[in-house]
């Protein structure tokens, strides 16, 4: 199957592949399509297997990401998804080679990952497969991750902002969220409105809206980052149901 890349001039008819089929993230998704098009500007590739499946990369300058890294001269890794029966045939290693091909003249590429595999993050032991190495980590549990072409270019590493992994806010839950992601939109709505109603503690939502609040961020993953009376607790988007599961741990690591 042949690879398309998504541009300004196709992003109207093409889908973005990981919110086609769920009718709650149209808004999301209309979103997440306005904000890939600012950023093709900033020279965001956004590459696909044209297929209706998600198999696809995100990858752009890193001083344009929005994640709090010093990585200058380096392509960062945005987003990285290859999904369900579509494993196992190559593709995401066809995707991976556009992004290292497209990084000619850089001094590497770098990726956020997890010491194990967890949600929304792309596996690191397929990065080390492909001679990605751990270049520096955050709390509580994110890696950064550099396949280097000039090894004598100095290390990406997160801002110390990154690793505060905490944020000065009155007492609740507070979720910073940007439109990168087509499920935010839906997700910091009614469902956070339930954990309001159900356990009475203030909710608050700070979206960021620009590149330069994402790279000071309190947390690695700006997509989406909840906070408990000031300290992170996920970078899983939550539901009732998920926050159901939190909320002993959270009394319980705080009173």
């Amino acid at each position: 199957m042949s690879i398309i890349q998504v541009t300004s001039d196709n992003i109207a008819r093409e889908h973005i592949c990981c919110a086609m089929s769920d009718k709650k993230t149209q808004q999301g998704v209309s979103l997440k399509k306005d904000w890939l098009a600012c950023r093709f500007q900033e020279g965001l590739v956004f590459k696909k297997l044209d297929a209706k499946g998600k198999v696809f990369i995100e990858y752009l300058p890193a001083e344009n990401a929005w994640v709090p890294i010093d990585a200058p001269n380096y392509t960062f890794i945005n987003c990285f998804w290859v999904s369900g029966s579509y494993k196992g045939h190559g593709y995401g290693a066809q995707l991976l080679q556009e992004c290292i091909r497209d990084s000619g003249g850089k001094a590497g590429i770098v990726a956020v990952s997890s010491h194990k595999k967890r949600p929304y993050l792309s596996e690191k032991s397929y990065y080390v497969k492909h001679g990605f190495e751990v270049c520096d980590t955050a709390p509580p549990y994110f890696e950064l991750l550099v396949k280097r072409f000039d090894p004598d270019a100095p290390l990406p590493r997160f801002k110390e902002s990154a690793k505060q992994q905490t944020i000065v806010t009155d007492d609740g839950l507070i979720v910073l969220y940007t439109d990168q992601c087509p499920f935010t939109d839906h997700y910091t709505g009614e469902e956070l409105d339930a954990i309001e109603r159900a356990y009475g503690i203030p909710v608050k939502r700070v979206k960021l809206t620009t590149k330069e609040q994402a790279q000071n961020a309190p947390s690695v993953f700006t997509t989406y980052s909840a906070f408990y009376n000031g300290h992170f607790v996920t970078h899983e988007i939550l539901t009732k149901a998920k926050f159901d599961k939190l909320w002993n741990t959270l009394r319980e690591s705080q009173s």
